[in-house]
């Protein structure tokens, strides 16, 4: 048989199963949908808990109203929608940005890392870009908004990180981010590991094995992040923490439970919460 070598019933490359050949799909499709169901349940055990809103729904709504005013900042200036420019800082498979594709005239990403040909099919452009060096990547006041979703936890020097998209911003332009706090006891623990440690659990914990990256956690906590930005020149700075470490980490029932765990611990003290969901602004032009 072509294609396939047939033994004990079995076609390499597929299943042989009621006198028809499965080439695995099937089997791949249920996988799948289990797991769809599994995170379903999961979500829907949060929700009964109370522990909501998740950080999506927040950035969500952050991104809107960003997105808003930089449309009306645009067309302000006569602009033709779609005019809005925006910088997904650390991109990754997916960005929060997506959404709002419609109504971006131009969307680009950097990462230190180049992905993979046709892997980021979402945006305009893509810059490999050390963002805590200094870096001339891109001129001052190119972005409308920025994002950067749980990358500040891996910057080795969040301060010239900061004052770079600041430098990129517009005027009045909008930073959301997330990022994880050091001051929760398990988010502590994690980024305390010895590397070669942590490099072992990353995989266990993370959505996807993928999104296991080095960590340093320099500025990680509600105090010294607020600190940073407005030291790199941010106004209206706001950071809100979350439960956030099941949803983070429900891939697998154990890592999910201890997840659950961590977050009803923390939920009645909001400075120990496991995540940072922060947005603040570009300085407005004097008046």
């Amino acid at each position: 048989m072509s294609g396939g070598r047939v033994s004990g019933g079995r076609v390499s490359g597929g299943r042989v199963s009621g006198g028809r050949v499965s080439d695995g799909r099937e089997a791949s499709d249920g996988a799948a949908s289990a797991g769809r169901g599994a995170t379903d349940r999961r979500e829907a055990t949060l929700r009964r808990l109370g522990i909501v809103p998740g950080v999506a729904e927040l950035v969500r709504v952050a991104l809107d109203d960003a997105v808003g005013r930089a449309e009306a900042a645009r067309a302000a200036e006569g602009a033709a929608p779609p005019a809005v420019v925006v910088l997904d800082a650390g991109c990754g498979r997916n960005s929060a940005l997506a959404r709002h594709r419609p109504r971006i005239g131009r969307f680009v990403g950097v990462d230190i890392h180049a992905p993979a040909p046709g892997a980021l099919s979402y945006l305009d452009e893509f810059a490999t870009v050390d963002l805590c060096a200094p870096s001339d990547a891109f001129p001052p006041a190119t972005f409308d908004v920025v994002l950067s979703s749980f990358t500040v936890e891996h910057f080795a020097d969040p301060d010239a990180a900061f004052v770079n998209l600041a430098r990129w911003l517009r005027p009045g332009g909008s930073l959301v981010l997330t990022t994880v706090n050091r001051r929760h006891p398990f988010v502590a623990a994690y980024l305390a590991m010895p590397d070669g440690l942590r490099r072992r659990v990353q995989p266990v914990v993370k959505a996807t094995a993928a999104d296991a990256h080095p960590l340093v956690g320099a500025c990680n906590e509600p105090v010294a992040l607020r600190e940073a930005l407005a030291a790199a020149g941010y106004e209206k700075i706001s950071v809100e923490t979350i439960g956030h470490l099941a949803r983070a980490w429900r891939r697998r029932l154990p890592t999910f439970a201890l997840g659950l765990v961590g977050d009803l611990l923390a939920r009645g003290i909001p400075s120990r919460r496991s995540t940072l969901v922060v947005t603040a602004r570009a300085p407005e032009p004097a008046a």
